[in-house]
């Protein structure tokens, strides 16, 4: 894949951002007003891992898309669809850290950090 478009991204509310125009990886496309919060990394780790890093934030707008898909899938009962989606969303995430140029240490916590939260929550 080539260069890595930017999504454009402004303030919603507190710590939540809003996607000004759709935004397309792939195959995939977030639609314009989607709202994301940014990585879910807990607050003592922010020096190390921002949660809105423009490092890897496009990512992180893929993955939190693809995430929710799965979750609205997962409650309408879908659940091994839903849980191949997950795989899909974290795998995605850890393949654009590495094409945005994220340190694959960094890529791999995020991975390793999401998939693990997926396998224990939708056991």
């Amino acid at each position: 894949m080539n260069e890595i478009k930017r999504p454009i991204l402004k303030p919603f509310s507190k710590d939540r951002f809003e996607l000004v125009e759709s935004y397309e990886y792939g195959n995939i496309v977030v639609p314009a007003a989607y709202k994301t919060n940014g990585a879910n990394v807990p607050r003592i780790l922010w020096s190390i891992f921002p949660p809105n890093s423009p490092e890897y934030l496009s990512a992180i707008v893929v993955h939190d898309w693809l995430c929710d898909e799965a979750e609205l899938i997962f409650e309408l009962g879908s659940k091994e669809q839903a849980k191949r989606l997950f795989k899909t969303a974290d795998e995605t995430l850890r393949e654009m850290m590495t094409a945005l140029g994220v340190a694959r240490w960094k890529a791999y916590v995020f991975y390793l950090a999401c998939r693990t939260w997926h396998i224990i929550k939708y056991k």
